[in-house]
This record gives C-alpha cells, structure tokens and sequence, in this order.
C-alpha cells in the first residue's frame, strides 16, 4: 500500500501568511500586554487620583497562602514563555546552528556575556535617572518590582521573572520581529521604530515616562541589533537590568522610600 506524503511547507511562507503569524505570536504575549498597557494608561489618566501618586505593581503575590502563591508564579512564569517557544518553533532550522534566525549561534558566549554586561552599564544609570526625573515631573507611577511576601523563595522567584521578561521581549522583539520584518521587505529603519514603539508600548501602565525611556531602549537595542545580529548580548543586559530591579529596588525603596515614591 502506497502512503502519500502532504506537501512539505515552503521555506518561503507568503505574506499574508506572516502578517497573520505576526499577530498571533503578538497576541499571545506582548502584543496583548501593550493593549492592557494602554487601556490601564487610560485608566490611570482618568483616575481622580494623580498619576504621580499612583503606584504600579509589577510581581504582585498571587495567593495569600505560601504554597499558592509559589505554584502560581511558577505557572505564570512558565507559561509567559509559550510564546518563546512558538517563535523557535517557527525558526528553527534543521541545519546548525539551529536558531541563526534569531541571532543565537551558541558561539562567542564570553564575549558576548560582557558585551551585555557593558550595555547594563550603558543604560542602567541613565534609566534610573530618567524614573526618578518621571518620578519628580509626575510622569512615571510609582513602580513597586517586588510586592510579594518575603519567603525563602521571593528572590530566586524573582530572578526567574526577571529571566522570563529578557527572554520574552528581547526573542520575540529583537529576534523574531528583525527576522520576519525583514522577509516582508521592511527597510532596516523601519523595522528599529516599530519594534521600539511596540517596547514602548506594553511599559505604558508604568506613565508615559515609560513609554519615552523604553522606546530609547529600543532604539538602541535595534541599532546595536542590526550591527551585529547577535541576540545574547541584549539577552544578558536585560535579565541584569531587570534583576537589579526586582531584587534590588525593594531593598532601596526601603531604606529611602521617599526618593522612589513609595509610602514610608
């Protein structure tokens, strides 16, 4: 008996077909997030309260029960990154290196380790600079990174989210948007301002402070991006941006609430 085969997919997938990939990639993650970004901006905007007394909640506890609240942040965490995996999926080569499309080659790990490092010197300052101008201009809310019960676990928790946003926005942003943009013959340039507005976006919850340092970020990340197409660097620089924050900023918010903002 003879088995017929479908067709295997063209290497080329026509355009309709990646706008269509496009938006449910985005949907299923940042694009969402931007949506909800915008809708609670409008909320905040308003609110009776101003927006400079209004605090923004980034890992809140999820249960008041210890147990629960682990599970689900762990969920939470694990399944964020299905849209990761779905643009790996989508990518992946069957010669190595297997995600060249995304910029990750496995080559050149130490090198570009520092180079990451280097960028969180680069724009880690000038960030927090930038949150407390917000802060004093009433641009940003109040950002609260870590509002879960201090338990054995908080901060390995923590870095685990701080993981889950560098690997989600920087694979799907930096790697899969280039890659996918670029097949449907957008300009280099074009490509920079729209994934940097779409960075901008979904951190709109946080006040339009956000929105304008997110998309300097982006400008940058995408210019350093297309200069080199190596995705481990902006990997790197993120997960210690936002480790630094998580885990750092509630020890400082502490010791000098009034400078961030937060109740004494």
């Amino acid at each position: 008996m003879r088995i017929t085969l479908p067709p295997a997919p063209l290497d080329a997938p026509s355009r309709g077909r990646l706008w269509w990939e496009i938006a449910i990639v985005l949907a299923l993650g940042l694009g969402q997030s931007a949506v909800y970004a915008i809708a609670q901006l409008a909320y905040r905007l308003t609110s009776e309260t101003p927006l400079g007394q209004q605090t923004a909640t980034l890992n809140p506890a999820r249960s008041d029960r210890e147990l629960f609240d682990l599970l689900y942040q762990v969920f939470g965490i694990a399944f964020s990154l299905v849209p990761v995996l779905l643009v790996c999926f989508l990518l992946w080569q069957s010669s190595r290196p297997h995600l060249a499309p995304l910029g990750l080659d496995g080559h050149r790990i130490g090198r570009d380790a520092v180079r990451g490092i280097g960028l969180v010197l680069a724009i880690g300052i000038p960030g927090l600079g930038l949150y407390l101008l917000g802060r004093m201009t009433g641009l940003f809310v109040a950002v609260d990174p870590g509002a879960q019960s201090a338990y054995w676990w908080s901060v390995p928790v923590l870095l685990l989210a701080a993981a889950r946003a560098s690997l989600q926005e920087e694979v799907v942003v930096l790697g899969y948007l280039f890659a996918r943009l670029r097949q449907l013959g957008w300009g280099p340039w074009a490509i920079v301002l729209a994934t940097s507005i779409l960075r901008a976006s979904y951190h709109l919850y946080q006040g339009p402070g956000a929105f304008i340092g997110n998309l300097a970020m982006g400008l940058l990340f995408g210019f350093l991006f297309l200069r080199t197409g190596r995705l481990l660097p902006f990997l790197v620089a993120h997960f210690l941006i936002d480790a630094a924050v998580f885990v750092g900023y509630p020890w400082a918010a502490t010791m000098w609430p009034a400078l961030f903002g937060l109740p004494a």
